[in-house]
This record gives C-alpha cells, sequence and structure tokens, in this order.
C-alpha cells in the first residue's frame, strides 16, 4: 500500500508555495514569488504579500496538481504554514487550506514554518539519524535546534537575541548601496573580495557573553561595526574596497554560525548537522561548514538551494512526517500565530 499524499500550502511571507509529498518523494514543488512588487520599497509590504498571495493560490495549487499529475481528490492530507510569519499572508493560506480540507474531508496540520526548513532535507537526503542539530537561518529566523523526531520531538538550544543571519546580510546590503535583497548581492560580492582584511567581530563569542549564550546568535553588533567602518573611510575620502567589506563581513557571519553549532554538535553527542533557510544559500556558510565538519568527523546535509528559501515542499515533508509519528490533526479552528515558538512542531487538537 502506498504512503499517504499529502499536500503542502506555504504562505508565511511573500512566496506562495504548493507541493505535494508521497512519503519522503516529492512529486510535485511549485512557487509564485511576489519579490518584485517588494523590491521598489526596498522590503516587505505586508498588505502587497497578502494580495499577492490570493492572485496566486489557485493558478499555484492547479499548476502543482498538474505537475504531479493527480487530482485534488487523490490527496490524503494537509499541511499548512500556521506561523511564525506575517499575519495576513499567514491568514491566506491557512483560510485555503480549512477550506480544502473541509471540502475534501481530510486531516489538516497546521506546522511550524522554521522547522519545515529542516524537514525539507528528508526529500533530498533521505531519512533523518535517531538524533541530529539543525540549523535554520534565513532572513527573519536564526535557530538551532536538537532533534530526535522532526515530528515529535525538536528543542531550541539557541537562537538570535536580535537581528537574524539573513537580516544583517541585507542591512549590510543596504549600506554598501546594493538593490534589495541584499543577501544574494552582498554573498556574490564577497566570493570577489578579501575576507582576513577586517576583523569584524564575533557576537556573544568570547568571555562571559559565550558562557550565558553559548548556543545564541546576536549579528547586530556586527551591523554596527560595518556601518561604523564604512563612515570611517567614508569621513576620510578613501576608496571603499567594497568586495573586502563583503567578505570580512560574510566570514564574521559564517564563523560564528558554524562554531556554535559545531561545538552544540559535540555537546550533545551528534554526527550530524542539517542547515537549512534561505540563508542556508550563502556560499562561504556551506564552504565552511563541509570544511569545518569534516574536520570534527560531522556529517553536514543542506538541501539544493531551491529548497532554501520558502516553498511548499517543506511544509508538506513536515506534514508527511507528522502522519509517519501518529501525530492527532489539527482542529480546524486552529488560529494563525505570527510568533509560533518552536517548541510547537503543529497546532495542537484541542481538548
Amino acid at each position: 500500500m502506498s504512503e499517504p499524499l499529502v499536500l503542502g500550502i506555504e504562505t508565511s511571507c511573500d512566496e506562495t508555495g504548493l507541493a505535494l509529498v508521497r512519503g519522503r518523494e516529492l512529486l510535485a514543488d511549485v512557487t509564485a514569488s511576489s519579490m518584485d512588487e517588494h523590491s521598489r520599497f526596498g522590503g516587505i509590504v505586508p498588505e502587497v504579500a497578502s494580495r499577492a498571495h490570493l492572485e496566486a493560490f489557485l493558478p499555484t495549487l492547479d499548476a502543482a496538481l498538474d505537475a504531479a499529475g493527480c487530482r485534488l481528490t487523490d490527496v490524503d492530507a494537509l499541511a499548512v504554514t500556521a506561523g511564525p510569519g506575517l499575519v495576513g499572508s499567514l491568514t491566506v493560506g491557512v483560510a485555503a487550506a480549512k477550506a480544502l480540507a473541509l471540502a475534501l474531508d481530510r486531516p489538516l496540520y497546521g506546522v511550524n514554518h522554521v522547522i519545515g526548513h529542516v524537514a525539507v532535507d528528508e526529500l533530498v537526503n533521505g531519512p533523518f539519524p535517531d538524533h541530529f542539530i539543525g540549523l535554520v537561518v534565513s532572513g527573519g529566523h536564526t535557530s538551532l535546534l536538537e532533534v530526535r523526531d522532526i515530528a515529535t520531538d525538536v528543542v531550541e538550544l539557541g537562537q538570535t537575541l536580535d537581528d537574524a543571519a539573513g537580516e544583517a546580510f541585507d542591512k549590510v546590503g543596504r549600506l554598501l548601496g546594493l538593490p534589495y535583497p541584499g543577501g544574494p548581492h552582498v554573498d556574490r560580492l564577497a566570493q570577489e573580495g578579501d575576507r582576513t582584511a577586517i576583523r569584524f567581530p564575533r557576537g556573544l563569542s568570547r568571555g562571559k557573553d559565550a558562557v550565558r549564550h553559548p548556543y545564541d546568535f546576536s549579528f547586530s553588533g556586527l551591523k554596527t561595526a560595518v556601518a561604523r567602518f564604512v563612515e570611517g573611510v567614508e569621513d576620510a575620502g578613501e576608496e571603499l574596497a567594497v568586495a573586502d567589506v563583503a567578505a570580512s563581513f560574510s566570514e564574521a557571519v559564517a564563523d560564528v554560525l558554524v562554531r556554535k553549532t559545531l561545538a552544540a554538535c559535540q555537546y550533545a553527542g551528534c554526527d550530524t548537522l542539517v542547515i537549512g533557510g534561505g540563508f542556508s544559500a550563502n556560499s562561504r556558510l556551506r564552504e565552511l561548514a563541509a570544511e569545518q565538519g569534516a574536520r570534527h568527523g560531522i556529517t553536514v546535509r543542506i538541501p539544493p538551494i531551491r529548497y532554501c528559501t520558502d516553498n511548499g515542499a517543506m511544509i508538506a515533508a513536515l506534514g508527511s512526517a507528522m502522519l509517519r509519528s501518529g501525530v492527532a490533526p489539527s482542529p480546524l479552528d486552529f488560529p494563525v500565530d505570527s510568533g509560533m515558538p518552536l517548541t510547537e512542531t503543529v497546532m495542537p487538537p484541542t481538548g
């Protein structure tokens, strides 16, 4: 007997993602992005994002079903991002998922977006080991997780205390006069520069801060240090070595992410690290994680770049994991939660 067919729905920010997964096999993954509509504003506009989801949802659903070669009635269960994310964007996806679940009389799981960024790796690299460390790095999240079951047993070891890694990259991109979103542009520029040119600070990595926050991150001070460096060069009337600034900044972020994450692996006794989220597309993070992981005997799993940004596949993968673990579906009256904590992998049933 074949495994259940799960429809995954992702609308936490500016991408409308729908995907179909059977077990750990991805059958279709279609994403409609409204990024171009936000670029002229220099950032995400919630109202624009919500309207874009409304307009894109049905065409994206039809495209996913066509790509998978199946009908809507073939779906056995649905999973949708319940949080965290933008309230308006989340509401569009959750409302659509509830309508479909009710019309089809199928179980619905309201799942955690952040944990989905880890779950998607199973579709590419196969089943997870019994115990591993997950690092989720994106524009809005930097979280370090200890995982024994992706559906039922996820513990947050650390998180960012201010800016997320991707957010810091976007802000530094603006400082350097690069287009929005700044992250990919900073990454490309960094590959042309000298990453040892400037020694930028590594947040929460020394002294009492490192003791109190061994697995937490802070990038606000680093962003400020970059801003002061750029101002100093400009005030002196000198030419700014933009590529060197980008490379040195990128090195500081990747260095602290990898060092703290590998320390967490050693603390938890894990020999597998899974990295997900939009910022996991960063070339230096991938390179340094692989290099340092091999040095410490830790297997590093990072999905292809297409699965790093928000997508329906990650939500369908987490929904499929819920079914395998025997998790009860969410009630149809569950709310969206823009600040959904990592203590919740799924919106629980009532009672």
